[in-house]
């Protein structure tokens, strides 16, 4: 009669391995999870498929022709594009930290920093910087004020709308390429290789603007790195908000001069460029001036001595 037990084994033998488990697929997970390029990959997708690169454009061509003279730009379609951009990655970060089970701090945007200390450091920063650079140009005969452009109620409501618009223009252009891509793109190659390669794609984005040169486009990459390292002293975008939006803010409104080949409605001076295009930076603009390299490398040295090393996140 045949018994229903299982034979053991035998004590001189031992039993068959269970078989090996796969672990994760080393092309796509490292040692800290999804690796970073199909992070970035994925958080491109997010941003392509919440509409804004087949959608947006086109309404800001139509807002712009109902709103602004031929070769000026209005506030309005800066706002409504820009605002949509913005919203656009930044929603595209939201659903990241669900996926990644990580907050926006770890993106570079604290959001207990909203509007502070930073931001307000930057804003001042931002518009000294423009200020010495055009102080360099007229002190070499090729920049003039005539005046005011507008007063009064006007100048408040252009102010603030170009200031809005502006700051929209910080939010998704420094988060679209110092913020979520540069997060992810540090821990897989390096915080100084990231901010070289988005600081290069930065300055290309801008060949399609209107009036731009490559002069242009090669100032616009130096001031992404620039700003890469006033992010590594501070881990807060909140700093180059305010940079990029006084910046942008007092070569467009209250200097009045062009802005990558634009020239915009209700600035605040009338002013001009005369000389040299080396000097003057021709339709680019002040930033498309041989001296704005001088002004970033004094830049570079202002965060450098305004935040300490020691002071900053550490990265």
């Amino acid at each position: 009669m045949e018994s229903d037990v299982t034979p053991s084994v035998p004590p001189n033998e031992t039993a068959p391995a269970p078989p090996a488990s796969s672990g994760p697929n080393p092309v796509l997970f490292g040692p800290q999870g999804l690796r970073a390029g199909w992070r970035i990959l994925m958080f491109i997708a997010l941003v392509v498929a919440l509409g804004y690169i087949d959608h947006i454009q086109p309404l800001r061509h139509f807002i712009q022709e109902v709103t602004a003279a031929p070769g000026e730009e209005s506030p309005a379609p800066v706002i409504v594009v820009e605002g949509l951009r913005a919203l656009t990655v930044l929603l595209a970060a939201f659903l990241m930290t669900f996926i990644e089970k990580r907050s926006f701090a770890d993106y570079g945007l604290p959001m207990n920093q909203a509007f502070g200390k930073r931001f307000w450091q930057g804003l001042a920063l931002g518009f000294a910087m423009l200020s010495l650079l055009l102080a360099a140009i007229w002190a070499l005969h090729g920049f003039s004020l005539a005046g005011l452009a507008v007063r009064g109620a006007t100048a408040v409501k252009f102010g603030l709308l170009w200031a809005l618009a502006f700051f929209l223009v910080g939010v998704f252009e420094d988060f679209m390429f110092r913020g979520y891509p540069q997060s992810a793109l540090a821990e897989g190659i390096g915080f100084w290789p990231a901010a070289l390669i988005l600081a290069v794609i930065f300055g290309a984005a801008h060949w399609s603007n209107q009036g731009e040169a490559l002069f242009g486009c090669l100032a616009a990459g130096m001031f992404g790195f620039m700003e890469a390292f006033a992010l590594s002293r501070t881990g807060s975008l909140w700093l180059l908000f305010g940079m990029h939006t006084s910046w942008d803010w007092g070569e467009t409104y209250f200097y009045g001069t062009p802005d990558s080949g634009i020239l915009a409605t209700g600035h605040l001076f009338n002013s001009s460029f005369h000389g040299a295009k080396w000097l003057t930076g021709g339709t680019v603009g002040p930033e498309g001036s041989w001296l704005v390299f001088v002004v970033l490398v004094l830049w570079v040295v202002a965060i450098h001595f305004l935040f300490p090393t020691e002071k900053s996140t550490a990265r």
